[in-house]
C-alpha cells in the first residue's frame, strides 16, 4: 500500500472556512481547493445552517490540510501543534505577530492562534545550535527565557 500524501484534519466548531482563509493569507504559496458545504439534508444531525462550510480543503505553502466545521465536541489542545520553521527574524516576527494575533502567547516560541491551535515558530539555525555541545546549553538557557524566538539573542549564547 502507498501513501501519496497524509493529509492533517482541523476540527472547528464553526470557524473552518475563517480560518482557513487566515492560514492562507498569512503563508506564501497557499491557497483554499475547495470548499463542500452542508444543505438541509440532514439538519437534524449536525445542526449546521445551509450554506455553512462543512469541509475546506487548502495548502500552506504546498502542505495539504483539510478544515472541518464539526461542532463544538472536541477542542484543539496541545498535543498536536504544527512547526514553522524560520530562516529570518523578519519571518519569525510575521508568522509570531500574525498568528498570535487574537490568540496567547508562550513560552520558547510557541504560541496559540485565535481558535486555539498551536504553532511553534522557530529558527533554523536552532537545531545547529542544539547540536553543538559547546553551546547547547547555552542557548537552552537563553530560548528558554523567551517567548518569541529571537535569532541574534541565540547566535550570541
Amino acid at each position: 500500500m502507498t501513501i501519496n500524501q497524509i493529509t492533517p484534519c482541523l476540527w472547528f466548531d464553526t470557524q473552518a472556512e475563517e480560518a482557513a482563509n487566515l492560514y492562507v493569507s498569512i503563508f506564501k504559496n497557499s491557497k483554499i481547493t475547495s470548499v463542500s458545504r452542508y444543505g438541509k439534508e440532514g439538519f437534524e444531525f449536525h445542526h449546521m445552517p445551509e450554506g455553512t462550510a462543512l469541509t475546506v480543503a487548502f495548502q500552506l505553502d504546498g502542505q495539504s490540510f483539510t478544515a472541518l466545521n464539526g461542532g463544538p465536541i472536541f477542542k484543539f489542545n496541545e498535543a498536536i501543534s504544527f512547526q514553522v520553521s524560520c530562516e529570518t527574524q523578519a519571518e519569525i516576527d510575521h508568522f509570531w505577530e500574525k498568528l498570535s494575533e487574537g490568540g496567547s502567547e508562550g513560552q520558547c516560541g510557541w504560541l496559540k492562534d485565535k481558535y486555539g491551535l498551536s504553532w511553534q515558530i522557530i529558527p533554523t539555525i536552532l537545531g545547529k545550535l542544539m547540536s553543538d555541545p559547546a553551546k547547547a546549553g547555552k542557548v537552552m538557557k537563553v530560548f528558554l527565557q523567551m517567548k518569541k524566538f529571537d535569532i541574534e539573542k541565540l547566535m550570541q549564547a
